[in-house]
């Protein structure tokens, strides 16, 4: 009787170290998870403003193709960001403006 209590207290003492080391880990992967969040957001605060305006240039990047608002869903990856006096320019010389953005609109030149 007293070695079944003995070895239940040790099969005990077991599970309970076991559980520590995996209360431990569990711990450990919520800390490199709270450093990836904290990571995360100080990536996002650090990054610069998006540009106001948009110039889409063709492949060959010599001819620019639209001129779009900033943040515009349909910039493609070849638009580079301007002023407001480069994209009223642009628009002025014939460049195309986003015909889902508007930025004629936006920059108050009428049809």
């Amino acid at each position: 009787m007293n070695d079944s209590g003995a070895s239940r207290l040790a099969l005990l003492r077991f599970l309970e170290r076991v559980q520590t080391r995996d209360l431990e880990r569990t711990r450990r992967w919520i800390a490199d998870e709270e450093k990836r969040e904290a990571e995360l957001q100080r990536g996002i605060a650090a990054r610069p403003l998006a540009p106001d305006w948009l110039i889409e240039r063709r492949l060959s990047r010599h001819n620019a193709v639209y001129v779009h608002v900033g943040g515009c869903w349909n910039a493609g990856s070849r638009s580079k960001g301007v002023e407001r006096d480069q994209a009223l320019r642009a628009l002025a010389d014939g460049v195309t403006a986003c015909p889902q953005c508007r930025p004629d609109t936006a920059l108050g030149i009428l049809d």
